[in-house]
């Protein structure tokens, strides 16, 4: 099986980002982050890139052969999202908190996180756990609200005897304590490759990593960074197939 990971930037890339997904159409699951669905205004500060507030619907009607599952985070309209396969079937799904800001204005990067989960089966059930990470505006260091996040979503985690796949923007450095909570366990494909960028050469600052791909319980016949240029973050592609366990939840 296939899965494409991707924080899309509000389909800021819009041209490019469709030409991509059309071309991908043999993927299995794509998991992508910072998507609008259906909103009323963005939740970006960053008001010259602009965004389409009905990416979610635009990549539906261009992935016809998938089901799209919606997590909102912000305002019921913004968040996460998971397109899977038909020929794959989703046993169930949900989301869990993993940050909390109750002071959030209603604008910005600083709002609450979840992750998305989903129960998949094919040759045997997986879990896939796609998250976009909390933003503090201190960088992507360890701080005690990332430290936290990392226990909650790695304490989910631990709630399925399942082969697991944990994809998405973490706003996180490799060697931080907090990625290394949820590496326990767990191949981590980024530093598994010594992957020196997830970034594209639209992306301005200097901090070359924030996406990641860590996988247990299966079998990794390929991971890449993906060279196209359809947002500031690269599209990570994992190749995999999965254990069928005795035990599952």
């Amino acid at each position: 099986m296939k899965l494409i990971t991707l924080n899309i930037w509000g389909g800021h890339v819009l041209g490019p980002l469709l030409k991509f997904i059309n071309a991908h159409q043999d993927i299995d699951i794509f998991c992508f982050q910072e998507v609008y669905h259906n909103a009323e205004r963005r939740i970006s500060t960053d008001v010259e890139n602009p965004v389409f507030l009905d990416i979610f619907s635009k990549l539906q009607a261009h992935l016809p052969q998938h089901r799209g599952f919606f997590t909102p985070v912000v305002n019921g309209s913004y968040g996460i999202c998971a397109f899977v396969k038909k020929t794959t079937q989703v046993v169930r799904e949900g989301e869990e908190l993993i940050h909390e800001n109750p002071h959030y204005k209603g604008s910005g990067p600083t709002h609450s996180r979840k992750l998305q989960w989903l129960q998949c089966r094919a040759e045997g059930d997986f879990l896939i756990i796609n998250v976009h990470g909390l933003w503090n505006g201190q960088g992507k260091t360890d701080a005690p609200e990332r430290l936290l996040q990392s226990q909650k979503i790695k304490a989910f985690m631990d709630t399925f005897s399942l082969p697991k796949i944990l994809v998405g923007d973490f706003n996180l450095r490799p060697e931080t304590q907090s990625m290394k909570i949820l590496g326990v366990g767990m191949d981590n494909w980024i530093q598994v490759h010594k992957t020196a960028s997830t970034r594209t050469r639209l992306y301005t600052k200097e901090e070359p990593y924030a996406d990641y791909i860590l996988t247990s319980g299966v079998t990794v016949d390929d991971f890449q960074v993906m060279p196209h240029v359809v947002s500031d973050h690269a599209p990570l592609l994992l190749d995999f197939n999965v254990h069928v366990l005795d035990t599952v939840m």
